[in-house]
């Protein structure tokens, strides 16, 4: 297909003018739009106005303007079907070869600060997309150029094609066209649909779900060497989270690097003390806060310094040099490392170690509004809100034993907040505001209650319990007991609650509902 006549109308003018000069040097014929028939006036390009061509001026403060059938009828015509052919030279209309279109920027609008609602409205682009479908439609007759980053290549190949273009390269063109659409009308979904329903908790869930994302590089492999994987960012881009982490240093991330540092990420998050995690394999092996962040993480590591080796670190504060010195002084060998900022010294310390994956996070604690948790699964996918339920101190419940003191109170409610992180079935020992032992993803309740009571080995007596759901038996409170639990707090919630309760009367632990729970498959 040869190029005679282009159509140019941007919103992105990057690279505009070496590409408009390149076509007048090939004697393509350029008609254009507004402020971008200006910039190619400008460069001494020869253009004729759309409003010129059409015969009808621009209107509605610019909203109608391309939306004419001399410009659709010019895109849309088969070239090769006599009575189409006819019908534009009965009507004056001129095909038109090439569509140069990007759309207005409506995903970097909507990601300013305190932007409306009739502002995003307003870059909603309507004419774009129109020209855009229509020329990617009649794609063996119509080039369709949807970004400045097809310029160069475009301009090679009808520079030594006498103006010609391949099937190939339109095919091309329209399936990126094709693609781009569709992103851009589901980010306008999306964006329409989160306004509506932000903090509408009667809000259903749409009918329809859609996911756009971007790669944001290829990974070495998957879980497994065996398995591919690559990393994406949600369209748009977000803003907050692992996505918006940056790498320092170290070896490239794998896929397991990238799970762990989520999950790290995701714990600190949760706590206004200065906060450490010690992730393994997506489960914690140590939580902690303390009044100073090198206490914290100490108390951390000291969880569980078996299981931290070749783990990944969450850090809710700066690392400064001391803090990394004495990271590097206690762990014998840690994987990856993410924290809101480094000090130069930290980074001097970290740079001894080459292979050791830092990374920072300048949007720590940032929390997008009305954020869901999709899990995939085989020919489908599940959708839920994600589990940011905090627990008041008014709403938590004693049920048996004693009252209970500030002390557990305060141990408590950290165990509580600790437990939510690990995966279910989950218990958590604590003293203080630091994890001393922690039983993960179990298959019954009670052998997580075992593991976690031998992980704290002597440091159970005295130490409050948490379990992420209610207790089915007495089991549990009876290990618990010969450990020498001092608290519990748990759901509540069973058929059994009454013997659950009467155990723990008995060995004289007092236990307090929460009465919801935080399972985390």
């Amino acid at each position: 297909m040869k190029v005679k006549r282009a159509l140019v109308s941007v919103s992105d003018k990057a690279g505009l003018d070496d590409f408009v000069k390149g076509l007048n040097r090939l004697g393509i014929e350029i008609i254009s739009t507004g402020g971008t028939a200006g910039e190619i006036a400008s460069l001494g390009v020869p253009v004729t106005e759309v409003s010129s061509y059409t015969g009808f001026p621009e209107m509605l403060d610019g909203r109608v303007k391309t939306l004419h059938p001399r410009i659709h009828a010019g895109l849309l015509a088969l070239r090769d079907n006599r009575e189409h052919m006819r019908q534009l030279e009965e009507s004056g209309i001129l095909p038109i070869d090439m569509v140069v279109v990007n759309l207005y920027p409506f995903e970097e609008k909507i990601r300013r600060d305190g932007v409306t609602m009739e502002e995003a409205v307003e870059n909603i682009d309507i004419g774009g997309p129109a020209m855009l479908r229509s020329a990617a439609k009649n794609f063996r007759s119509v080039a369709v150029v949807s970004s400045p980053s097809q310029y160069g290549r475009l301009l090679a190949e009808m520079e030594n094609n006498s103006c010609e273009l391949s099937g190939a390269t339109l095919k091309e063109l329209a399936v990126e066209v094709f693609a781009g659409t569709s992103r851009y009308d589901g980010l306008i979904t999306r964006y329409l649909s989160g306004g509506a329903a932000a903090g509408d908790e009667t809000e259903d869930f749409p009918d329809r779900i859609g996911m756009d994302m971007q790669k944001i590089r290829q990974l070495r492999y998957g879980e497994n060497p065996h398995q591919r994987a690559a990393f994406y960012r949600e369209i748009p881009a977000a803003d907050a989270g692992m996505t918006a982490a940056g790498q320092i240093q170290g070896k490239e991330l794998s896929f397991n690097n990238i799970l762990d540092l989520a999950a790290a990420l995701k714990i600190v998050e949760d706590f206004t003390d200065p906060a450490v995690s010690i992730v393994k394999h997506n489960n914690p092996c140590g939580i902690a806060t303390a009044g100073t962040l090198e206490k914290a993480y100490v108390d951390a590591l000291d969880c569980d310094r078996l299981s931290a080796f070749g783990g990944t670190m969450g850090f809710n504060r700066a690392v400064d040099g001391r803090m990394a010195e004495l990271i590097l002084d206690e762990a014998n060998f840690v994987e990856c490392i993410i924290a809101p900022e480094y000090d130069e010294k930290a980074l001097e310390v970290f740079a001894n170690k080459k292979n050791l994956r830092i990374l920072n996070i300048p949007s720590f604690g940032r929390v997008r509004s009305g954020e869901k948790d999709l899990k995939k699964i085989p020919g489908g996918a599940l959708l839920q809100d994600m589990d940011t339920k905090n627990l008041p101190r008014k709403d938590l419940k004693t049920v048996a034993g004693k009252e209970i003191s500030k002390e557990l109170l305060d141990s408590l409610i950290f165990a509580w907040k600790a437990v939510k992180h690990v995966k279910s079935n989950a218990i958590v020992l604590c003293r203080g505001t630091k994890t001393v032992g922690i039983g993960a993803g179990q298959m019954s309740r009670v052998d997580s209650v075992i593991i976690a009571i031998r992980k704290a080995a002597g440091r159970a007596k005295g130490a409050v319990l948490a379990s992420d759901a209610f207790f089915p038996k007495v089991d549990s409170i009876e290990e618990a007991h010969r450990a020498g639990i001092a608290a519990i707090i748990q759901p509540g919630g069973s058929i059994r609650d009454e013997e659950v309760i009467a155990a723990c009367n008995r060995f004289n632990i007092p236990m307090a509902f929460t009465g919801f729970r935080h399972f985390r498959h």
